[in-house]
């Protein structure tokens, strides 16, 4: 039997408290355990909500960098003032406080590093490719980032929703590619896990030959009973996510106001954030609160509930990185209505779902009513794409299976080996 690997796992964000990435980190921290020995290395600030669930297995160190990371969350918070909103910008002003980070990993592990005490650095989060690791320079070790999640341009045609979101550093982002480190991470790692072919694009091509696609977030297929389909003509189409411009909530409303098919069944947003009351109003002036309820956020609990109970669901967001609500979604056997650009892309493919082009608002809204209205008056195709979608998601979503093809690639940079790893592949 072969010797566990020793992996130094760095991820400032994890927090399974959390909701979307910290929480995800978390997950995938817990699918490699049984794999290896993991040593996590998080921030103090995750230490409450870790401490509550973790095991006598689990050996975690808490770094305490609020020196340099409090200020410059405070700036952020300040510039952004809304934080749902100018996301760039606050990841940008998180670079200074995640160097200081690593710096903190390399002054504590560098004896054990260069004695040959671990076998591979893994730095999971931050997640966004624009981050850099000084470790992959100062690692003497295997290095491994990722997954990474990013770089998808903003549609030329909603340029003013990117206004609206506050995303003014979008024009400066570029930029990142001359932050100190930034090169050397790349060129340093042997591994570069990176969500999406969007992602792929953001990550220099001369390293692209050491970049994996690997599509961040994960379910546990036991979580998720199948699916008892209902027999009732009135069909329930569901919208989970921020109210937030580029989420595009309103392309469903727009959808119910044209559409006299659709208005005879029932549209649910779920959901918070600066456009929510605008919406409430909305749909209060277009008299179609008889068919669509703004809920407001809820629990997670609740949300996967609701997903039993709809027939489909609607996503038209604009500029999605990733889109984990789809696979839960998909989970729950109801079909994605989405479009066709960024994560949901590929979180959606062939006959898993509908998929309709990137347009301008109009054009999406166009393609919504159409899609929404056939699916409504076909319960077959409902369930067909459902089921397939649940197939799909249990296949190459499910913890196991990205544990098990991460425990790949670190056999792969270690060179025990040849073949490099290939994330969509079934043996």
């Amino acid at each position: 039997m072969s010797k566990r690997l020793k992996v130094l796992f760095l991820a400032s964000d994890c927090n399974p408290a959390w909701h979307s990435l910290p929480a995800l980190i978390y997950e995938y921290y817990c699918a490699l355990k049984p794999h290896a020995d993991i040593t996590l290395v998080t921030h103090i600030r995750n230490k409450e909500h870790i401490d509550a669930v973790k095991t006598e297995q689990d050996n975690i160190i808490y770094l305490d960098t609020e020196l340099i990371a409090r200020p410059f969350f405070r700036l952020a918070q300040f510039l952004a003032r809304d934080p749902n909103k100018a996301m760039t910008l606050q990841v940008a002003l998180s670079y200074p406080s995640n160097i200081y980070f690593e710096f903190c990993v390399w002054r504590r592990y560098k004896s054990a590093l260069q004695s040959g005490k671990y076998d591979i650095v893994h730095r999971a989060s931050p997640m966004s490719p624009t981050i850099p690791s000084p470790m992959a320079s100062w690692s003497p070790i295997p290095f491994v980032i990722g997954p990474v999640l990013g770089g998808l341009p903003w549609p030329k045609v909603f340029r003013n929703e990117m206004r609206r979101e506050g995303e003014w550093m979008n024009y400066l982002r570029k930029a990142h590619v001359l932050m100190p480190y930034y090169r050397s991470t790349y060129r340093r790692a042997s591994a570069i896990l990176a969500g999406y072919k969007h992602t792929v694009g953001d990550i220099p091509k001369k390293d692209h030959k050491r970049v994996i696609e690997f599509s961040e977030g994960g379910i546990h297929p036991e979580d998720f009973p199948e699916k008892k389909f209902k027999s009732s003509d009135k069909r329930t189409i569901l919208f989970v996510g921020r109210m937030v411009p580029f989420k595009q909530p309103e392309v469903l409303i727009r959808c119910f106001e044209k559409s006299e098919t659709l208005r005879k069944h029932h549209l649910i947003l779920v959901g918070d954030g600066p456009e929510l009351v605008r919406l409430r109003e909305l749909v209060e002036e277009l008299n179609l609160s008889s068919s669509i309820e703004l809920t407001g956020s809820v629990s997670i609990t609740r949300v996967r509930e609701m997903m039993y109970e709809s027939d489909i669901f609607a996503f038209p967001s604009i500029r999605e990185q990733g889109g984990g609500v789809i696979t839960m979604a998909s989970m729950s056997s109801t079909p994605s209505v989405v479009v066709d650009y960024g994560g949901p892309a590929t979180r959606v493919p062939e006959g898993c779902g509908i998929k309709v082009p990137l347009g301008d608002v109009g054009q999406i809204i166009d393609s919504f009513t159409k899609e929404l209205e056939a699916l409504v008056e076909s319960p077959e195709t409902i369930k067909k794409l459902g089921l397939a979608a649940r197939e799909f998601t249990q296949n190459f979503y499910s913890w196991s299976w990205k544990a098990t093809k991460t425990m790949e690639i670190y056999e792969w940079v270690l060179g025990r080996v040849s073949r490099k790893p290939d994330f969509w592949q079934k043996d």
